[in-house]
């Protein structure tokens, strides 16, 4: 279906208090610093890790549909420290069959110098950026694309479109 409306989302700056819902802001810390709270707390137990190098092309900010992983986090980061951005929504509860609502959905720029890590379950599309293509790091598990990838259309569902205003 067609989406019959479209949402205007304002990118706000990723900073670890309002990212908290969804996930964790890595920056670049001193070596030798212990672990910490603030950093990721990693969940791979479900399957094999994969961290790769992830390749993307054309993902302009726009979007209808939004995805969830329900057995492991995910952590990105840009290749090269370009600027990103990346929408979320909470991730509810896995075993009830919620869907996002269009009013908890929110965006966050994402500078090239910081990392994120999604809790599980949460919402999330992008990355999204302004460049033709760009690269990411990324870590999660080596059959999440094939297995653990529940998406929700929101233009067959909701007939809404999103797109990501940068201030």
């Amino acid at each position: 279906m067609a989406p019959s409306e479209t949402l205007t989302l304002t990118a706000t700056d990723v900073a670890p208090e309002e990212f908290g819902p969804y996930g964790v802001v890595l920056r670049a810390q001193e070596d030798g610093t212990p672990f910490t709270a603030e950093e990721a707390t990693l969940d791979v137990t479900e399957g094999t890790p994969r961290f790769y190098l992830m390749s993307l092309e054309n993902k302009p900010l726009g979007f209808t549909r939004i995805t969830r992983h329900l057995h492991t986090t995910q952590t990105l980061m840009s290749v090269g420290g370009g600027e990103w951005f990346i929408a979320v929504a909470p991730a509810g509860s896995p075993d009830d069959g919620s869907v996002p609502r269009s009013e908890e959905i929110r965006a966050f720029r994402i500078p090239g110098d910081i990392a994120i890590t999604l809790k599980k379950g949460t919402w999330h599309s992008g990355p999204f950026f302004v460049d033709t293509e760009m690269d990411f790091v990324n870590l999660e598990l080596s059959d999440t694309n094939v297995v653990d990838h529940h998406s929700y259309r929101l233009d067959d569902e909701l007939g809404l479109r999103f797109v990501i205003e940068v201030a």
